[in-house]
């Protein structure tokens, strides 16, 4: 494991800043998931895999754009990962095949170097597990493209500039507008929601590495 990830499982490890972590990147009035799941029912278990890998002797992290459908996260920018199956023995376990069906790329147990903080969706009722890995190489991808539409990979070097975060109106499935909604501006994309929170506190944890 190289120096960084090794740093980096330290500090997820003992300095992980949690939810206040997700306040800046949270809609408003959406509150903390903490929160929000002691009135939750029937709440879905999900996992995703933030990945970490070296390309061009810069840090980056893998994303994907979903296709556009009729639901809920439709065309959003997510990390690879999904819905835990009967089969996963545990959420981990959900990451890594989630991971390999949609962008076929295969993380192994000895990649992962922590977790980062869940976060819940309430419009979809998913409680998300990050999961994070330090891929020891350049990833080849192979996209599902009935699950992804785009790979996207974004360099951390930009994610920790302030200039990313901005604010827009966004308009979801069900024709609502959301009005000043905090987001991150990378590689063109509109990066909003739960993986705006993954990603904000990703970067808290990189920015007291450095």
């Amino acid at each position: 494991m190289s120096n960084f990830a090794q740093q980096l499982s330290y500090h997820l490890e003992h300095h992980l800043p949690g939810e206040i972590a997700h306040l800046p990147l949270s809609p408003s009035g959406r509150g903390r998931s903490s929160e929000a799941l002691k009135k939750a029912n029937n709440v879905r278990e999900s996992a995703v895999a933030v990945i970490l890998f070296e390309k061009s002797n810069e840090l980056h992290c893998t994303l994907i754009q979903r296709p556009n459908y009729e639901g809920t996260h439709s065309g959003q920018i997510s990390f690879p990962g999904g819905k835990q199956e009967q089969e996963d023995t545990d959420l981990l376990i959900t990451s890594i095949r989630e991971t390999y069906e949609e962008i076929g790329i295969e993380l192994l147990q000895e990649h992962l170097v922590g977790n980062l903080t869940t976060v819940y969706i309430p419009v979809s009722n998913f409680k998300v597990a990050p999961y994070v890995f330090y891929f020891p190489t350049t990833p080849v991808y192979k996209a599902d493209n009935f699950e992804v539409a785009e790979i996207v990979e974004i360099k951390i070097k930009e994610l920790l500039s302030e200039s990313v975060i901005k604010q827009t109106s966004i308009q979801i499935s069900d024709g609502n507008l959301l009005k000043d909604i905090p987001y991150f501006d990378l590689e063109n994309k509109i990066i909003w929601g739960a993986t705006a929170l993954i990603l904000n506190e990703l970067r808290e944890v990189i920015k007291n590495i450095q």
